[in-house]
């Protein structure tokens, strides 16, 4: 199905007693650890690469093979989940999924919430386009968010026009910006990026406020040397 409009969409779930819907958009490079939809059992499935044989996960992330990846954006009738809840019929698969947290190794027990859609009577993925989708998974996302990059109208976060190329910049943030914390208190406000085609900082490294960054910009301050509030670089 082409995209639809929210309004559409909706229209058409209700129309076609669709009681799931998932959103799923092109994969990209940058995208193929994201699940995708498959079809198993005649039940239209989630597979993320955590559930994924290791000789398989090159075939995995194949953007030739699997073209769409989960957005995340779900679509569900509540009197289906009541139905389904009230039967203890969601049967969810817990997913192990190994992790490192301040350099221990960890498994993290994960359900994924698009895996329910097995569960659901006549349930469907709508490929939508990629403004559909703005993941948050790292500060360098939230960075971009943030910025002048969007805008929010009418309830709805969009893209500001004043950028002209298609996709967004790279960002890559050194660890001393991972965690939110960290993060919030070495920007005195969000510099424009707009024009920025990347950005890689690493290092003691601070922002003052009125910042715009543009085309590509680098910062690598080595351990030994701090660098003060960058104040207005362009």
């Amino acid at each position: 199905m082409g995209f639809l409009t929210i309004t559409e969409i909706l229209n058409h779930l209700i129309t076609n007693q669709n009681e799931y819907c998932m959103e799923v958009t092109p994969k990209t490079l940058a995208d193929v650890k994201g699940g995708t939809l498959i079809s198993y059992e005649g039940r239209v499935q989630l597979l993320e690469i955590a559930q994924v044989p290791d000789e398989h996960v090159n075939e995995f992330k194949s953007i030739e093979k699997f073209k769409i990846f989960n957005t995340n954006n779900l679509w569900v009738n509540l009197k289906a989940i009541k139905r389904l809840v009230d039967a203890e019929a969601l049967k969810m698969e817990i997913i192990p999924n190994p992790k490192e947290v301040d350099g221990v190794k960890v498994l993290q027990l994960e359900t994924a919430a698009g895996a329910a859609i097995r569960f659901f009577e006549k349930a469907i993925g709508i490929n939508v386009p990629r403004s559909r989708f703005l993941p948050v998974k790292a500060t360098s996302d939230l960075l971009l968010v943030q910025s002048d990059l969007y805008t929010l109208v009418d309830g709805y976060v969009i893209r500001n026009p004043a950028r002209v190329k298609p996709s967004n910049p790279s960002i890559e943030l050194g660890p001393e910006f991972k965690k939110v914390a960290n993060f919030l208190a070495r920007f005195k406000s969000i510099p424009s990026i707009v024009e920025l085609d990347s950005l890689k900082v690493s290092g003691d490294v601070s922002f003052g406020s009125g910042v715009v960054l543009k085309v590509n910009f680098i910062v690598i301050i080595l351990l030994l040397l701090r660098l003060g509030t960058v104040y207005k670089w362009t």
